[in-house]
Parts: C-alpha cells; sequence; structure tokens
C-alpha cells in the first residue's frame, strides 16, 4: 500500500482531505454525524495500518443506569472494523462477531475505540478492535469476521 500523501489540502483515493474522519454517511448509526441518536463514532486511520478514534457515550446509549448498554458497545467495536475495511475501499459485511465486555462505560465519558485487520482471505477477512475508557482502562474487545460482497 502506497504512503498516504502528508501535504497540507492532500486527500486520499475516497476523496477524503486528510484528517476527515472516516465515515460511511451521515446517518449510518455507528458514524454518521447526522445521527443524533447514533454512536457518532469518530476515526482516521492510524500509524500502524488500522483505525482509531471515539465516540461519547451519552444517556441515549445506557443499559444499566449510568452505563453503555452492552449492544452500544458491540456496535462501536463492529463499526470499527467495518470503517477500516470501507478505509481499505473493501466492500465485506459482519459475518460473525464476538465480543468481551471486561468493563462498564460510564454515561458522560469518551471511549477510545481502535481496530486492526489480522488476516485477509479470498473470501473472508479476520478483524480485532479494542475500546479503551479516558484513563486507559480496557472495556472491550472483539473479533470479527467479515465477508466479502459485491457493492
Amino acid at each position: 500500500m502506497a504512503e498516504p500523501d502528508a501535504r497540507p489540502g492532500a486527500s486520499d483515493r475516497l476523496g477524503r482531505a486528510r484528517g476527515d474522519p472516516i465515515h460511511h454517511h451521515d446517518l449510518c448509526f455507528g458514524c454518521g454525524q447526522a445521527n443524533l441518536f447514533g454512536l457518532q463514532l469518530e476515526l482516521e486511520p492510524s500509524a500502524d495500518g488500522g483505525v482509531e478514534g471515539r465516540f461519547f457515550v451519552k444517556q441515549d446509549h445506557q443499559g444499566p443506569p449510568g452505563y453503555a448498554h452492552g449492544g452500544v458497545m458491540a456496535a462501536a467495536l463492529d463499526e470499527a472494523m467495518a470503517l477500516l475495511l470501507f478505509e481499505r475501499g473493501t466492500f465485506a459485511v459482519t459475518g460473525r462477531l464476538e465480543v468481551e465486555l471486561v468493563a462498564p462505560a460510564p454515561v458522560g465519558t469518551f471511549v477510545r475505540v481502535s481496530a486492526r485487520l489480522e488476516e485477509e482471505g479470498e473470501r473472508t477477512l479476520a478483524l480485532a478492535a479494542e475500546a479503551t475508557g479516558e484513563a486507559g482502562e480496557r472495556l472491550a474487545a472483539a473479533r470479527g469476521t467479515f465477508v466479502r460482497r459485491s457493492p
């Protein structure tokens, strides 16, 4: 893969300006900034070839009082892995998602999310993602198998 163009004002192969968050579309539940009930996950490419970013745990995201619903954490990890593939220009959908919830994410805090590609096959791709709290504590981890599809 070619090194990204670091010149000011440069754009990537998908037409995004450098530094712009990766997103599917404005109303996407995971990354859409216009979806007020969604995660509004902000992700950027990381130096290691993955993606990293954050989302804010809102009151609308809670399950147990004061904490993010486990499904919200799973959605954030799934979205991070999907956006990594989207950033690479790979169209694939989640085929399997395994999530380990380690600690609760309090409402009113930022959760850092990262994802990386672990294995790429002809038809499937294996990815991993992790969520950490504001103090760096591990909140959740996921492994996903994504299946290539034609757009």
